[in-house]
Formats: structure tokens, sequence, C-alpha cells
């Protein structure tokens, strides 16, 4: 098992074609979730919404994207973090407030959701879902500002943690990233229409412009007067998420100022340098540990092969919300090449090394195929402490780091040897960033912000119209 994605947010302004470049989009950044989806558009006052569970290509077809009118639209692919697996917290959340309509896509994990949402439910708000992001919209529905930009601000005073939030109202589009900037969050041009997207791997897909990152603590409103960046109140503390190098980000996005695929290559280069060993051959644990097992065969100069196939058609196994599913997806995943393993001494290059579970079904498929000695080699350091900020890692007694020493770690899979990239090389490997600009409590247990009894909350009722994918017309629920 690897770690738990979380989510992947995309917003349009000004395109005719925007709910359709929504869906494009999401489906680039599928990876990132692939528990449900969800499509907002918005024309003139009138607000469309179709979203249900299930991956982008099965949530949408030619009807729903038609139903989507106007120019402008939000999109989201989730795993759950906060808030159970129903449809009632699919996103983008959808509200009808004093200040005017909203929908919200939101990339993150609030670590003071717990105590905001008990101070709103006892002043009356009530919730139609159980997760942080709601807390956003009903902020922003009570704050006193009439502006939507000071409300946006006075919002994000008073929430914590981890957001890359992309907010649609009625005319506008805005982009706004924690203090810390936790989780990626960029903005792209197409002709003269604006986009938000989490990855620029998006952007590519639809041909848009990849302009910058949004900066930690910074809003960006998007109107018909074009691009205005704002400051919130909170100062920029950078803390990035490594782990979006390590596994999370597909190779070909620029995260942090640099290819994912030219990072993750360095990570196996340095691993090579730590821990070599003579072997016949390098191989990937695929696809996550392809650009780390080539940095790794070219350093040490050991040939690189193509050791597992991977069935494209099966999605990221720790992805489903059932144990019996992910289990089931580890044997039907990947399928070792006998021919290429057979009394082979093999190097296995893989991103990370979670529960253990996973690695050690990995290894004995991989032994039975053949391979004479296998030498695992993992391009992240040990994971010993949970995440907070948008990844849900399991409880810290279930990290096999946390309990085992790399020793026992070894015997437990059944490798010969095992060598994990120190903490040092993993960040001496990103050219970009100071090492001191990242988080990496997930392996140091040094948690740069605060992190509160995040808890889930009670469901409340919802009512809002939603398009029926299954009975093709507007439903209310």
């Amino acid at each position: 098992m690897s770690m738990k994605d979380e989510c992947g947010v995309f917003g349009v302004f000004g395109n005719k074609d925007a709910a359709k470049l929504c869906y494009l989009g999401l489906y680039a950044l599928q990876h990132r979730g692939q528990e449900s989806s969800g499509i907002v558009s918005s024309k003139d006052d009138k607000f469309y919404v179709v979203k249900d569970m299930g991956l982008v290509a099965d949530v949408f077809d030619a009807d729903s994207l038609a139903y989507l009118q106007g120019s402008n639209a939000v999109g989201h692919v989730r795993y759950s973090t906060t808030g159970s697996s129903n449809p009632n917290n699919i996103q983008p959340l959808y509200s009808k407030t004093s200040k005017g309509k909203f929908a919200i896509a939101h990339n993150g994990n609030l670590t003071n959701a717990y105590k905001l949402y008990h101070e709103l439910k006892a002043s009356g708000s009530l919730f139609q879902s159980t997760v942080d992001s709601e807390v956003i919209l009903h902020l922003i529905a009570k704050s006193k500002s009439k502006s939507i930009l000071q409300a946006v601000k006075d919002t994000l005073a008073e929430i914590e943690g981890a957001y890359s939030l992309a907010i649609m109202g009625e005319g506008f589009l805005i982009a706004a990233r924690d203090p810390s900037g936790f989780r990626p969050l960029v903005l792209g041009k197409l002709k003269d229409s604006f986009i938000i997207s989490s990855e620029t791997c998006a952007l590519d897909l639809i041909g848009a412009e990849y302009i910058r990152e949004v900066a930690p603590s910074e809003i960006v409103l998007i109107d018909k007067d074009g691009i205005h960046s704002h400051q919130s109140t909170q100062k920029p503390k950078p803390s990035y998420c490594i782990f979006e190098h390590v596994y999370f980000s597909r190779p070909d996005s620029i995260v942090y100022g640099e290819t994912v695929h030219r990072v993750r290559k360095e990570f196996g280069k340095i691993l090579a340098e730590e821990y070599p060993v003579e072997a016949d051959m390098v191989m990937a644990i695929p696809d996550s540990g392809n650009s780390a097992a080539l940095g790794y065969a070219e350093a040490s100069g050991i040939p690189f092969e193509i050791g597992m196939t991977r069935n494209h058609y099966v999605g990221r196994t720790f992805i489903q919300p059932s144990q019996q599913i992910r289990d089931f997806g580890v044997k039907v995943k990947l399928n070792p090449i006998r021919e290429v393993l057979k009394g082979k001494d093999v190097i296995v290059v893989d991103d990370s090394l979670v529960r253990g579970t996973t690695a050690k079904q990995r290894v004995q498929a991989i032994r039975a195929s053949g391979a004479r000695s296998i030498h695992l080699r993992i391009s992240s350091p040990p994971i010993r402490f949970p995440c907070h900020f948008g990844i849900d890692t399991p409880e810290q007694d279930k990290l096999i780091a946390y309990n085992k020493s790399v020793n026992e770690i070894k015997e437990f899979v059944g490798a010969d040897s095992l060598g994990y990239l120190s903490l040092e090389g993993m960040l001496k490997a990103v050219k970009t960033i100071e090492p001191k600009k990242f988080c990496t409590a997930c392996f140091s247990g040094n948690y740069p912000i605060k992190v509160e009894n995040i808890g889930k909350y009670s469901l409340e009722g919802k009512n809002i119209e939603i398009y029926d994918q299954k009975k093709r017309k507007k439903q209310t629920k």
C-alpha cells in the first residue's frame, strides 16, 4: 500500500467551452483522486452541477457536459481525506448565500476544522456534508464584509492547514493557497481565458500556456478585467510538500519550478550513491518508480530492464476505499516478466514503503519468477509519521517504519537487502527550493504548523439542484 492521494482542482474562466475544458483538466488530474468527481459551471447568475462517485470518464458524458452551460467552471477529483465516502461529500461544494452563489473545490486538509465546525454549528450554520471544505463556504457566507475579496481574506485568516482553492462565484473565479503552500496550484492561459489547476499536466492537455504558480498566501481574483493578485492577511511561510515530487504529481508536471521526472531521476542517482550493490539489472515498480529507477541505473551503470508489466486499466490500488478491493488490486495490477528475472540479481526501485504488505507481495512475486536475489531500494526516506495536510496516511502504528528497524523491514518484505534514500539526499535532489522550505513531517515528525483534533462532522440535510447522471434529468437532493 502507498500513501493515499489527496485531490485535484481545476477551474476555467471566460471560455465558451468551460465545462468541456474542465472535464479534460480533471481527466489529466485523475491520478490525484479516483473516488469521485464533479463540475459546477455558471452562466450569468445560474449555476449547473454535475457530480457523482466514480472516475471522470464514468461521471460525465455528452449529455451532462451539454447541461453544464456557461463560460466559467470549476471541477474537482477526490479521494476522501476528511469526511466519509458518500455522495454528499463530492466536490465542488455549492451554496446560495447572502453574498451570492459559490462553488468551491479544495485540495488539502484544514487542521482546525473540527473547532471551527462546532463554532459555526453553535451559531446556526447548517452543514450539508462531512468534509472540512464546507467550513470555508460557511465562513465566507458569514463574513461581515460586503466585498467578496475581503470575505475570502477574512475566511483565510481563520482557517489553518493545507488549502489550494478554486472558488467560483457570479462573474469571477478565485485561486487561493495557504501560507505554507503545502499543495501545488498553478495559473494558465488559453487565448483570452484563464485556467486554475493543481498541476501543469492538465494545462498541457488542453493546450494552455503555463503562467506561474499561485504563491503561498496569495489570492488571485480573475474577472472580466483579467487577473488581480492580492495577499492574504497571513504571512507566507513556505513548507512545500516534498511528497509531491516523490509520488503524487505526474512526472510530466512542473512542480515547485522543476519537472517532476527530473527530480525523481535525481532521487535515483543519489540513492545509487548511498546504497550501491552489485546486480545484473535495475527495474522499477511501475509507474511511479520509473524515473528513480532510470536514475539509479544511470548512476550505477547497471542496465535498466522492464521486470514487471502494469495493467493500465487498474486504478491506483490504494484509492479504493475497501481493503478487500485494495488487496485484489495488488494482485492484478503488476505482473513479473519471468524471462527477464530468471536467474538474475535484481535491484527493485520503488518510490515509498508505507505498511509493507504490498512490497512483501511484490518481492514474493519477483522471487517466484526466478530472481536469484532481490535488492529493494526506496527513493524516499522511511515514513514514520502521519500527514495532516491533505494526504490520507494510515494511523502511525500502521506505518511499518514506525514499528520496525530497516533490517526488520527487510526481513518482513523478504528482500536480500533494503536501502532508503536519506532525507538529506532527497532534499538535495531539488534544485529550485531551499531544503528548509519543504515539509518533511511524514519522515521527520517535524510538523510546520500546529495540528488540532481534526474530527468528523455529523451529516446534515442537503437541498441543491444537481444533474442526475443515470436518469438524465435534474433532481433535487
